[in-house]
């Protein structure tokens, strides 16, 4: 198990140290997005470090989201046979603009699933950081008992 669970909880609430843990060895997230009321939500491929996360871009809708809102959060998430884990990641988003600013965005190597031109840089000032991990097990009965097979 990747965290210990108090008394075989199947849920245990991460401390910012664990979340930030699975997050600096995560490279894929959702971010999500509010404007006029209307939220949007899509997959982004990242690099945390410093307290920020970091992404590339081309020109549509995530950009110019991030431009009227910049209030934003990301989720990453992993699953594996018997445990689970998610987090989140609140805080502010703005595109790179300074040569010093990009270059340092480019040495952390962020790597595209799809092969197009995304050629904005775009920094999230993490704010706040909550996430929970999960054991996975048998659904219990409401009267206590476990499901027969």
């Amino acid at each position: 198990m990747m965290f210990e669970h108090a008394d075989g909880e199947p849920v245990l609430v991460l401390s910012e140290e664990q979340c930030w843990k699975l997050l600096r060895r995560t490279q894929h997230a959702r971010l999500g997005l509010a404007v006029n009321g209307e939220p949007d939500i899509v997959p982004v491929n990242v690099a945390w470090g410093e307290g920020k996360a970091y992404f590339r871009t081309a020109p549509g809708s995530k950009l110019a989201e991030l431009t009227i809102n910049p209030s934003v959060v990301l989720q990453a998430d992993g699953i594996l046979s018997d445990q689970a884990w998610s987090v989140l990641a609140r805080g502010t988003a703005r595109r790179l603009e300074t040569e010093a600013e990009i270059a340092h965005a480019e040495s952390l190597c962020i790597a595209p699933w799809v092969p197009t031109l995304k050629d904005f840089y775009v920094e999230i000032d993490i704010t706040s950081v909550t996430g929970r991990h999960f054991a996975f097990g048998t659904h219990p009965e409401r009267d206590g008992t476990q499901p027969s097979d």
